[in-house]
């Protein structure tokens, strides 16, 4: 067997997308599959197997490897969970307070800053290209649209709202639960007494 193939072997097992730091071959081995057009350079430090399936949230696993403990939030996370029509134009992640944001090149980011509980709590893993990705839930994702409603609108956070209940991503006990983490039940409550009828 060519040494080629073995290399090219070894790149596809780290995943669709992989970090140059975490891959199973040499540095040198990777930017040999670069020029030879088997693997792509999607930023620094970080390349996609050429003949992998493209897959419909690489931006998010793109930010997970250059920021693992990031977390997708707001209008990204509304797109993941079917819960908006809209496209965020942007991937939208939370990173705690007094961290520093990832520089992604080739994506635009809309970075929101929290911390404690409101960080913390309500965070799945999903695996998108062979990298876990973290995301805010459909519950805390919609408490979340709540809070920076100044920023996304209040009609986009009550349509979240309206859809996460219609399709059953959302109990009442989240609902709540997240809002006060969020602090933002008094503002949440006439909606949710209004959609939870």
């Amino acid at each position: 067997m060519k040494p080629g193939r073995k290399a090219n072997r070894n790149a596809a097992k780290a995943g669709a997308l992989f970090r140059v730091r975490s891959a199973p071959i040499h540095r040198v081995g990777i930017r040999k599959l670069a020029r030879e057009g088997h693997l792509i350079q999607m930023g620094r430090g970080v390349y996609r197997v050429a003949a992998a399936p493209l897959e419909s949230h690489e931006d998010l696993a793109l930010v997970a490897l250059r920021k693992p403990e990031a977390v997708v939030c707001l209008l990204s996370a509304l797109r993941f969970h079917e819960l908006t029509t809209e496209s965020p134009g942007a991937v939208w992640i939370a990173v705690e307070s007094h961290s520093r944001p990832p520089v992604i090149e080739s994506l635009r980011l809309k970075v929101h800053y929290l911390s404690g509980p409101s960080f913390r709590e309500g965070i799945e893993t999903h695996v998108f290209a062979g990298v876990p990705v973290r995301i805010y839930s459909a519950a805390k994702t919609v408490a979340d649209c709540f809070k920076f409603r100044n920023q996304i609108g209040t009609k986009t956070a009550v349509e979240a709202l309206k859809d996460a209940w219609k399709k059953r991503k959302v109990t009442t006990d989240d609902l709540y639960h997240f809002a006060r983490v969020c602090r933002v039940l008094n503002v949440m409550r006439p909606y949710l007494e209004g959609v939870l009828e």
